[in-house]
């Protein structure tokens, strides 16, 4: 109370000691020495009670701004450091946007290379002002009272730091006569809290995109799982028959079947729920599921495998190499009386890798046009752990059947995505 009071005292006296300073030179010039200076003193008397009204005037409005009155909130300058959480460019744009904003504003410059932003604001108590900024008296004059706005973005620990200065358009000489009706520290608090509000937005953006890609990502392992669970179980059953049937009619094919099987299922067990297998252990799955199907077809199967040793350490989602198998057996050598090969092959190249199932069966048409529920089913298993960065071609195969090729991005590259 008492600071405030010395605040307003102060006010008062600044006028009060322009008036005695008038009669002073007054008195000290040739002819004005007679003049009555009482109504010099009446005008000081009135002009500082005027101003000690509007001192009064303006801490109160400070209290209703900021709750509270003190050295920094009554002051007519207002400054502010922001630590904000974001890189400088972004900051810059979030600071320039919340200043165009302002009510008032006007006049707003902004230099991005030296990260600055100017700008000019009515004041909001429609104040007039004497112009005093130029030296020259034909050049005063009175207009609406403006505040100014200089802000600065530098780079801080753990983002940018916004250093924020509001104060009146006229010289800090001012601050001696003159009250701003707390304008800057409005100006100052609503820019705070503006910054504020952005900062919390992005915020809110980021959890809702996390939220989302979280969502994602367990809306394509349940669809990965379902994908899964479509592989054809028919496969199984013929295969415990036909094991059933070798047992009593031939027992060394039977155990080389079930020993088959046991390869298959043990290369079949469930993963945990976000790990990719490698092309090693697709490989070894459909080699031990060829070899099954070479059992029950005999000489009209045979297969040649063509895989680089260093290349079986390549991610791959599980059960795509022997769905392009399955595809080969069930739609090209089966139906063709003589049966014939099938040829899995994996090659290095600039894109990545790619990875060719292919056979000499029947070949295209009608009823195998590449676009059945199993190469549906690659399609998507691919999409959903690679987007855009793999692709699935079918080709007919020289002289006959069909060639199924699918490329993945190398090992080396950008991480598949987690299924």
């Amino acid at each position: 109370m008492i600071r405030n009071l010395f605040f307003v005292a102060r006010i008062a006296a600044a006028w009060f000691g322009v008036f005695v300073l008038l009669a002073l030179v007054a008195s000290a010039l040739p002819g004005l020495q007679r003049l009555d200076q009482g109504p010099l003193f009446m005008l000081a008397i009135l002009v500082s009670i005027y101003a000690a009204s509007k001192a009064f005037s303006h801490l109160r409005r400070v209290r209703l701004i900021a709750g509270h009155v003190d050295a920094t909130t009554r002051a007519n300058r207002q400054r502010r450091q922001i630590e904000v959480p974001f890189e400088v460019e972004e900051t810059f744009e979030l600071l320039t946007a919340a200043i165009r904003e302002l009510p008032r504003v006007q006049d707003v410059e902004s230099a991005r290379d030296s990260l600055q932003v100017r700008a000019k604001v009515q004041r909001s108590d429609q104040a007039w002002m004497l112009n005093l900024q130029s030296a020259d008296p034909n050049s005063w004059k009175y207009s609406l009272a403006l505040n100014q706005i200089q802000a600065t973005v530098d780079s801080g620990a753990d983002g940018s730091r916004i250093t924020l200065i509001c104060e009146p358009e006229v010289g800090a000489w001012s601050d001696w006569f003159c009250v701003d009706q707390g304008t800057n520290l409005e100006n100052a608090e609503a820019l705070a809290r503006a910054i504020a509000r952005r900062m919390a937005e992005r915020r809110r953006g980021e959890r809702a995109e996390a939220a989302r890609t979280a969502t994602e990502k367990e809306l394509a392992v349940a669809k990965l799982s379902l994908l899964h669970a479509q592989v054809e179980p028919h496969f199984l059953y013929n295969t415990l028959a036909s094991a059933q049937y070798l047992t009593r009619h031939d027992p060394p094919r039977a155990d080389e079947m079930l020993g088959h099987l046991i390869e298959f299922l043990r290369r079949s067990l469930p993963r945990t729920e976000d790990a990719l297998s490698t092309l090693g252990d697709e490989l070894e799955r459909s080699r031990a599921y060829l070899e099954i199907l070479k059992l029950r077809m005999g000489a009209r199967l045979q297969t040649q495998i063509d895989v680089p040793e260093e290349l079986r350490t390549l991610p791959l989602p599980p059960m795509i190499l022997q769905t392009l198998a399955e595809n080969a057996i069930k739609h090209g050598l089966e139906p063709k009386p003589g049966g014939g090969t099938v040829w899995i092959r994996a090659r290095s190249n600039e894109t990545g890798v790619a990875i060719t199932v292919a056979d000499d069966g029947m070949g295209l048409n009608s009823i195998n046009s590449g676009s059945g529920i199993g190469l549906s089913n690659v399609r998507e298993r691919l999409r959903l752990v690679y987007g855009e960065r793999a692709q699935l071609s079918i080709v007919a195969n020289f002289p006959s059947g069909v060639a199924a090729t699918i490329v993945v991005p190398a090992a080396s590259g950008e991480e598949p995505a987690r299924v």
